[in-house]
């Protein structure tokens, strides 16, 4: 399989403000989170993350969000598309996506850094009605993804800055209570009227494709454990089935029945994981009807069986490694 990748575009030299700003972030998440791995915060929907050293291919599920690295690169695998972005960029999800990522600039030295905020859809389509059309009317960049669900665009100095005062309300509780929602809301509306402005309008445009596919999204999220039916689904948001199928693989770069395999197996590497579920166990409570099947699926996706992958993450855990 061929996979196409999309580097984040070159840094334009007109807008030199930028590089110090992202390096007073930098400076910022590394005073505050000084061991390896996704660090939660006092601010509900903020994230820190470091990583000291190029990491291995790591499964997760992105859940909508915007996240700006503010040092170092990663690479994320979604299907078959690979993107690669770094510093001076921002990433937006606008749906819930199974990916596979991996940190490809990284040392003990200059560690990666990133910062990553939940964005609540609601919020986004609250936003989009208070905009009056022509604030936010973009031409559609060069991004040959723009009907993908996950996408990078250069930072520009607002998010950078909002950015940057949110991580600071860490050291202030009780200014946070009130500023922080104040300034993530900042964020999304600073990337409205951006360059991801038109791709994350998609998604919240009750009309749209993309819209409906992420619907269609929020119901295998919830029911990933049914078998698939597509043309219940596709008559639930009034598409066909072939333009069900074909919008899908738009946005998530996968076939709904290979979505929902990797919704599967993530839930069952968390019910192993956290609530010490064995293996059999985990695969009926997600929808397989072999345990066999289960762990060939599983040992494809995560590199190991899954006795031997649990042991592995829970291991990485107590050595405060990413998981």
């Amino acid at each position: 399989m061929n996979t196409a990748a999309y580097s984040t575009p070159a840094v334009a030299p007109s807008e030199p403000p930028a590089e110090p700003m992202c390096r007073q972030l930098a400076d910022l998440v590394s005073t505050r989170v000084t061991t390896q791995g996704i660090h939660k915060t006092s601010i509900p929907g903020l994230e820190l993350f470091r990583i000291d050293a190029p990491s291995g291919c790591v499964s997760s599920v992105y859940e909508p969000s915007l996240c700006v690295i503010a040092q170092g690169r990663k690479t994320v695998q979604l299907g078959d598309r690979e993107i690669v972005y770094g510093a001076l960029s921002y990433m937006v999800s606008s749906v819930d996506l199974p990916v596979n990522g991996r940190v490809i600039d990284a040392s003990a030295e200059h560690p990666y850094l990133a910062v990553k905020i939940s964005i609540d859809p609601a919020e986004v389509a609250d936003l989009v009605l208070q905009l009056d059309d022509a604030e936010v009317a973009r031409e559609q960049t060069d991004c040959p993804y723009s009907a993908c669900g996950l996408c990078v665009a250069q930072v520009d100095l607002g998010i950078l800055d909002a950015m940057t005062r949110l991580v600071q309300l860490l050291d202030s509780p009780t200014d946070a209570r009130v500023l922080a929602p104040l300034i993530q809301r900042e964020i999304i509306y600073r990337a409205l009227v951006g360059e991801m402005g038109p791709r994350m309008r998609e998604f919240v445009s009750a009309d749209s494709h993309s819209h409906r596919i992420s619907r269609v999204i929020a119901v295998l999220k919830t029911r990933f454990a049914e078998p698939l039916r597509v043309r219940e689904l596709a008559e639930n948001v009034n598409m066909s089935e072939s333009a069900l199928y074909h919008s899908f693989k738009q946005v998530t770069c996968m076939s709904p029945v290979q979505f929902q395999k990797k919704l599967r197996l993530h839930e069952a590497r968390r019910l192993m994981l956290s609530e010490g579920l064995e293996a059999a166990t985990a695969s009926y409570r997600v929808g397989y009807e072999s345990p066999s099947h289960f762990s060939r699926e599983y040992s494809r996706m995560f590199g190991a069986p899954p006795r031997a992958d649990v042991v592995k993450l829970r291991g990485e855990a107590r050595l405060h490694l990413p998981a």
